[in-house]
């Protein structure tokens, strides 16, 4: 890689960080519509999980492709692309709810913009590892990840306020029309600024390198198969949580806008993997973290007393559960200092910590077991920029692109997973559709203590 000024790194990690809060936001709001596009079209669990199973999908389908693409256009040029797409099934979401809704044109937008985002994702992460050195590139994509995690934060907890309200409910997919309009034109807006704008060039050493050379490379294919587990788990857990607290009681929409909780746990985690895993002074460590335990407190705080009552905005302190969440928090943090900066470590005790959440969650009345559900967040924080990280550890920068078309294909387990666990739930119950994140956690502890550690043995 050519050496790059700190100013051009800035701008590359600005325009980064918008990207992936583009993704966040993009993703999480697709995601959290399931409740809304099951109940206007009167689907089962399973036929509903295809809002998230077609999304995922696009990945499987074009990720090595996009990856291929994307080595002869350059990184920018793909980014630009992407976001085009993601642009064009936004403005698509206007006439497939427009008159009589057609959910099939409602999927076919979700999966142009799906498409979008493949390209966004496989062009995006290797870009922002290929920014510096491979020691940071953990700190570096955690940074970016808690800007989508910002996103995928504020998109449920929306969605919840908004759309899942009994008079959202009745207007059916038309409740989106508007909100999927400004998500295009917005997409639009950085498509011009990234289009201006000088970015970085992150140059090949050697421009033959071939496919079959990527995937000579253990790690890759042990991590492609994380970030399917990884992915996976995460979002199937997501769309898990609805159905797990309407079992205690819960009003569809509070259990909606409380879908915020788990994705505002990855934020405030992934806020910590960026600091605690980059190079700064421990002193400056401990004071960044510090800031982030009492934004936590502030964030678990409100979601919990904001809500929407005939359609005013109503405000109630909920300190207690500021507390808890801010408790979860700590507890996250506690879990990062023992993995000592290793992202091996760290990731290893990620995984083994997403397990027993989940299990907890699988055994214990919903009263606790919402609280054990919704940490899960927590600790997904780290997995995908650490899994990605460790599996790229030690390519050329001419193998990026396709060992990142790789692992972003089996960003598929986002479809797979969940639609496995709308099966489990129809069939047999919402418990044991949990015992499959349990299952993926499991191997993500694995690729972080053994698995990212394997080479062939020639090398």
């Amino acid at each position: 890689m050519a050496q790059q000024n700190s100013q051009s790194l800035k701008v590359g990690m600005t325009f980064m960080a918008m990207i992936f809060f583009t993704l966040g936001f993009i993703t999480n709001f697709n995601m959290a519509l399931k409740e809304q596009v099951q109940t206007t079209f009167e689907l089962s669990a399973t036929m509903a999980q295809l809002v998230n199973g077609v999304f995922y999908f696009a990945y499987f389908c074009f990720s090595l492709i996009c990856g291929r693409f994307i080595k002869k256009i350059g990184y920018k040029n793909g980014i630009i692309t992407g976001l085009l797409f993601v642009s064009s099934g936004s403005f698509l979401f206007y006439p497939a709810v427009n008159g009589t809704p057609s959910y099939a044109l409602f999927l076919t937008a979700i999966f142009i913009m799906a498409t979008g985002v493949v390209f966004l994702q496989t062009a995006a992460n290797p870009y922002v590892v290929a920014l510096g050195t491979q020691e940071s590139a953990p700190a570096r994509l955690t940074l970016v990840q808690a800007m989508n995690s910002i996103a995928t934060t504020i998109a449920p907890f929306l969605v919840g306020l908004f759309i899942l309200t009994p008079a959202s409910l009745v207007m059916g997919p038309k409740a989106v029309q508007l909100p999927y309009i400004l998500i295009g034109s917005v997409v639009l807006l950085i498509v011009a600024g990234v289009y201006i704008t000088k970015l970085p060039v992150i140059e090949d050493s050697d421009t033959t390198v071939t496919k079959s050379s990527v995937w000579k490379h253990p790690q890759v294919l042990l991590g492609a198969l994380g970030i399917f587990c990884y992915v996976g788990a995460e979002v199937g857990c997501s769309t898990q949580i609805v159905p797990y607290l309407e079992t205690g009681g819960f009003a569809k929409d509070e259990a909606g806008r409380l879908v915020a909780i788990y994705w505002a746990g990855g934020m405030i985690g992934r806020f910590f993997g960026s600091i605690m895993l980059s190079s700064l002074q421990n002193s400056q460590k401990y004071l960044y973290s510090s800031f982030i335990l009492l934004l936590s407190f502030f964030v678990g705080w409100f979601i919990f007393s904001s809500r929407v009552v005939d359609g005013e905005f109503v405000f109630s302190s909920q300190y207690v559960n500021g507390l808890m969440f801010l408790g979860i928090a700590v507890i996250n943090f506690l879990a990062i200092l023992l993995g000592r900066g290793n992202s091996n470590t760290s990731l290893g005790i990620f995984g083994i910590m997403g397990a027993a959440l989940v299990l907890i969650s699988l055994l214990v009345p919903v009263s606790i077991g919402m609280w054990t559900l919704l940490a899960v967040g927590f600790f997904n924080s780290i997995m995908f920029p650490t899994i990605f990280s460790l599996g790229v550890r030690d390519l050329e920068p001419s193998e990026m692109p396709v060992a990142s078309g790789i692992i972003n294909t089996l960003i598929a387990g986002g479809a797979v997973v969940p639609l496995a666990m709308g099966w489990f739930t129809d069939h047999i119950s919402i418990r044991t559709a949990l015992i499959l994140p349990i299952l993926c956690f499991s191997y993500i502890a694995f690729f972080g203590l053994k698995g990212s550690k394997i080479r062939q043995s020639n090398e």
